[in-house]
């Protein structure tokens, strides 16, 4: 995970959370690419535990991301649910099978998990065999200038029609390195990435709007 080198090294604790020990290769199910999709990039223990080792939103981000979660699994005819896993480097806060790496909404044994290396989640993955280019995808997760920007651009490019949740994904403050330095909120830089996207393409919706968008349209 590309995230400010602050946030790389340190213990996590995950007893606050709920976390997924299955496997990509043990909770991949036999499905059909669908033309609805609920895409979670990166919702690990790691960046939504509690500040400082999660993202600063982390509580609102988890509150959130679990209502569209619910909303969808018990929708009359629900989207295709894929959680996409980021697989860190030795000593970073993803690093595989410790406890930050590990999911925070456990998958149904009707979802699909995703590890990728990339912030790109289509590229060196199975992500495109399950997201038909005619999709409709819903995205949520981290790390919004990272993951979020990178996954729903190349979402754009094959054709997609993209939906991003405001209040339903984050980032860490960033150090600047350039003009004096400082440091931007994450905030900020989540509002400038919503309106990248929204320029790009993106449709950025609200959470009063998710109600309506498991169902039957």
């Amino acid at each position: 995970m590309q995230s400010p080198t602050s946030h790389l090294n340190g213990s996590l604790s995950s007893s606050s959370s709920t976390t997924a020990t299955l496997s990509s290769s043990s909770n991949t199910p036999s499905v059909i690419a669908s033309r609805h999709v609920l895409l979670l990039l990166n919702t690990q223990v790691a960046m939504l535990s509690d500040p400082p080792q999660g993202i600063p939103c982390s509580s609102s981000v988890r509150t959130n991301i679990a209502l569209i979660l619910s909303l969808a699994r018990s929708a009359l005819n629900p989207p295709l649910i894929i959680h996409v896993r980021n697989t860190g480097e030795v000593g970073e806060m993803d690093e595989p099978h410790t406890p930050g790496w590990e999911l925070f909404f456990e998958p149904t044994e009707k979802e699909v998990v995703v590890d990728n290396l990339k912030n790109n989640a289509f590229v060196g993955t199975e992500l495109g065999k399950y997201v038909r280019s005619d999709a409709e995808i819903v995205v949520v997760g981290t790390l919004s200038d990272f993951g979020v920007r990178a996954t729903c651009s190349a979402a754009l490019s094959r054709g997609n029609e993209v939906i991003l949740i405001r209040g339903a994904h984050g980032t860490f403050d960033r150090v600047e390195v350039l003009y004096g330095g400082g440091i931007t909120p994450a905030a900020n830089i989540q509002t400038e990435i919503e309106d990248e996207l929204e320029e790009a393409g993106v449709h950025v919706l609200e959470m009063k709007d998710v109600a309506g968008l498991f169902t039957d349209r």
